[in-house]
């Protein structure tokens, strides 16, 4: 069996429960999913600044009515509710967080009070629980105005933005919470993560979801610079993985550190709008013909990302199992058909 196989059939045998901050989220859902699916019970924290409702129903339909989950409503910011989800935990997987390095320009104080306030909530009720483990969602935001390719954990340059300061500082603190408490936890840098679920709307949403619902909507899309910016797409399967792995790895050298967790192919923005736009017209021949509308640059922004991810291979055994083009397949069949079922309820 693969080291992912081998892991899941551990759990359906030994059973755990599961905090996952931020389940209301597009990767917290994907997460808690997995999870109940294999028999976990799986405690959910989310105070929908940016999850929904919607993602909880879906979680819940997929797990099924014997599914064992409990869901919490309230902000990580708020260190009592953060005891209150972490109690008789035995692993946290953390991703709540204001994304985005756009909103974070805008608003550095609201990031600051999520990604980093919060966060330390998170780990100081794992601390006094008696959490095993802690796996957060850290970013290669971190890696910053450093331009060398692939990313490698070690080498990082001067971050960009608010958002990337406040996703380095939460891997400081683990760091520290576990020289200084014995805490232990693994940050996951992810790497652009896309696939169904993920919002189409609001001013911050990701180029993936927003492209899909723009071409559904007939509308052109804008793209930041030329379009050869590229970016390490990685599908949420792989992501899902990961976390799974770090949480479970009983390796002494995996644990404490950081991991790039992304599939290892650049793609540029233009490949992507391409692959995106005929993804769509498959179905509605039309938006074939529509050009992309290309503006400046955007303030914070690197030119290239690509990930090396043989740490996570080698100390985890993550190995992703859905190239970018099979993801775009997947999340575009998600996205015509929600498209086609509002069509419906809306004739």
């Amino acid at each position: 069996m693969s080291p992912i196989e081998t892991v899941e059939a551990s759990l359906r045998e030994q059973p755990a429960t599961w905090l996952v901050t931020g389940c209301a989220g597009f990767i917290g859902s994907h997460l808690a999913a997995r999870l109940l699916s294999l028999g976990q019970r799986v405690v959910g924290l989310d105070n929908f600044a940016t999850g929904h409702r919607r993602n909880l129903e879906r979680v819940r339909r997929e797990a099924g009515p014997a599914a064992d989950f409990l869901f919490i409503e309230g902000d990580i910011r708020d260190l009592s509710i953060c005891r209150r989800a972490a109690d008789e935990v035995d692993y946290a997987l953390h991703q709540a967080a204001l994304g985005s390095v756009p909103r974070s320009l805008e608003d550095p104080l609201t990031t600051n009070a999520v990604n980093v306030d919060g966060s330390l909530n998170v780990l100081v009720a794992a601390r006094d629980a008696g959490v095993r483990r802690v796996v957060y969602a850290a970013s290669s935001s971190t890696y910053g105005d450093h331009p060398g390719l692939p990313k490698v954990e070690d080498v990082i340059g001067a971050p960009l933005s608010p958002y990337a300061v406040s996703k380095y500082v939460n891997e400081l603190y683990a760091d520290v919470f576990a020289r200084s408490y014995g805490l232990e936890s693994i940050g996951l840098r992810y790497f652009n993560v896309f696939g169904p679920g993920q919002d189409p709307a609001g001013a911050y949403a990701a180029v993936i979801p927003r492209w899909f619902g723009q071409l559904l909507a007939g509308e052109r899309c804008g793209i930041n610079g030329d379009g050869e910016t590229s970016r390490d797409f990685c599908y949420v399967d792989n992501v899902v993985q990961a976390n799974l792995l770090a949480a479970t790895t009983d390796r002494e050298d995996a644990v404490n550190t950081v991991y790039n967790i992304a599939y290892g192919a650049r793609t540029t923005l233009n490949e992507l709008y391409a692959a995106i736009r005929d993804a769509v017209a498959a179905e509605y021949p039309g938006v074939a013909e529509l050009p992309a509308d290309y503006g400046p640059f955007r303030e914070g922004d690197v030119r290239h990302s690509l990930a090396d991810t043989g740490r996570a291979r080698e100390r985890l055994g993550y190995a992703p199992a859905v190239d970018v083009a099979t993801g775009l397949s997947r999340t575009a069949a998600w996205f015509l058909a929600e498209h086609d079922n509002e069509r419906a309820s809306n004739a």
